[in-house]
């Protein structure tokens, strides 16, 4: 006897296949095959079998051989049937007549921290759902049926032109679509310009910053140099024979502060008079709550920055879209280690994002992520102040973390209580580059966007609870 697919969506939603192998005769033959489709989990508890004249007719057998075998198989309790309701796979977890099954042992299951107060994620109950529906629909419906083949290693056009627009208006970006390249986010862009040797090392770098950027240079052998932080940002004076610079410039991650404007003008003379290039990591770029955000520094040389930015601050780490503003020397050569096609970013996810920038979608979520963060921010220092009020809070009222200055010799003792009260944060020092030389200052790195709105406040008490008395 033969396989037999049986194709029941249009009339029960599931597509089902049945083995109908083996010795006796077609009701037996399709009584294991649906045993096997239950034991194996392809038929789930719940899920509603077709009548049996329909399976009957889709597998060209008679009815009453199918009518039996059901009738066998709610007997032995692997299905139910009831009037009105049809047959149904049983919701009993094992059933009546089949060997119990000893569950496989497998790890723990991870159980998250209490109080997740870690940087760098946003809210994520805030995704605006439906918008961000109303403009994929949107954009599935205008798209070209060439969209939806091979993708353009650049990007979707429709996005490069949206981005070009904003960027410009929000930012200060000066380009064209035919030098911005879409990317997966500014990992996938390091990879992009250094795995692929568009640039070369030794990199200057910010004393402190992201490890796995730095691991993932040290995998593309690239050395990277560290710069001083002091208030005013990165020290680029500090600047030697390196030929390119990784700063965040708009936000300092995690220190918090921007880059004084004299430093700005700076280091685009730097790269001028080395034939260097500026790597701007667009970090929290949107995210500005004492004041409009400081436009970009690739706004005052274009073809001497790479700009890189992403979404996945703004609205969601899930999306993995970003994009690079290239000078326009080195837009081939990025495109070439792309390859032929897209092979990271999502087309439908491109054309929604350009939609949803078009259509305003985007600036109004921003508006409405600045002033939920911004109250985040406020209630941080407002606890602060009253119950530790010999903690500082560095770095201008900006981006999706604070950095709490604390006392000589305390940081670990404080992260090691917050790890045993269930709130997890990191340490500062876990940000230190580890040729940095000079002062190392302890501190917290506290992330104020991820909590749900309804356990921010314990989750405050639970930090002040832990940090070290006057």
């Amino acid at each position: 006897m033969v396989d037999s697919w049986v194709n029941t969506a249009e009339r029960i939603g599931v597509d089902l296949h049945l083995e109908l192998s083996g010795t006796g005769g077609r009701r037996a033959a399709l009584i294991r095959a649906l045993r096997d489709a239950v034991r194996g989990g392809r038929l789930a508890p719940g899920t509603r079998l077709p009548p049996y004249r329909s399976l009957a007719a889709d597998l060209g057998i008679a009815r009453n051989t199918v009518a039996d075998a059901y009738a066998e198989l709610v007997a032995e309790g692997w299905l139910t049937a009831r009037q009105g309701s049809g047959t149904r796979v049983a919701e009993r977890a094992v059933p009546l007549g089949a060997p119990a099954r000893v569950p496989r042992k497998g790890p723990p299951l991870a159980r998250g921290p209490r109080h997740d107060l870690r940087q760098g994620t946003p809210d994520a109950s805030a995704f605006p759902r439906a918008a961000w529906a109303a403009s994929y629909r949107r954009a599935l419906m205008r798209a070209p049926n060439e969209a939806f083949g091979p993708g353009d290693p650049a990007g979707r056009v429709e996005l490069r032109e949206a981005l070009t627009e904003y960027l410009a208006r929000a930012r200060g970006v000066r380009t064209e679509p035919s030098r911005i390249v879409i990317c997966s986010g500014f990992a996938h862009a390091l990879r992009l310009l250094f795995h692929g040797r568009v640039l070369r090392g030794p990199l200057a770098v910010e004393a402190y910053g992201l490890g796995f950027h730095r691991e993932l240079l040290a995998e593309a052998s690239v050395r990277t140099v560290p710069l001083p932080l002091d208030e005013d940002g990165a020290d680029v004076d500090g600047l030697g024979r390196e030929r390119a610079v990784l700063l965040t410039p708009a936000h300092q991650f995690p220190t918090g502060g921007p880059l004084h404007p004299a430093r700005r003008a700076a280091v685009v003379d730097w790269a001028r008079a080395r034939g260097g290039v500026i790597l701007e990591d667009d970090y929290d770029g949107e995210f500005r709550y004492d004041r409009k955000p400081v436009g970009a520094v690739q706004g005052l040389d274009p073809e001497r920055v790479v700009h890189i930015g992403s979404v996945s601050k703004s609205l969601s780490p899930a999306l993995r879209l970003g994009w690079m503003v290239l000078p326009e020397r080195y837009v081939d050569a990025v495109l070439e280690v792309k390859g032929d096609r897209e092979a990271w970013a999502s087309t439908p996810d491109q054309l929604a994002l350009a939609d949803f920038v078009v259509s305003g979608a985007y600036d109004r979520h921003v508006r409405r992520m600045r002033q939920r963060y911004r109250a985040r921010r406020d209630r941080l220092v407002v606890a602060l102040a009253t119950h530790a009020p010999h903690i500082e809070v560095r770095g201008i009222a900006a981006g999706l973390h604070a950095v709490l200055r604390l006392p000589p010799g305390t940081e670990r003792s404080v992260v090691e209580a917050a790890t045993r009260r269930g709130v997890a944060l990191d340490g500062l020092a876990a940000f230190r580059h580890p040729g940095a030389t000079g002062e190392a200052p302890d501190g917290l790195v506290v992330g104020y966007a991820t909590p749900p709105e309804h356990a921010y406040g314990a989750a405050l008490e639970a930090l002040c609870d832990v940090l070290p008395p006057r």
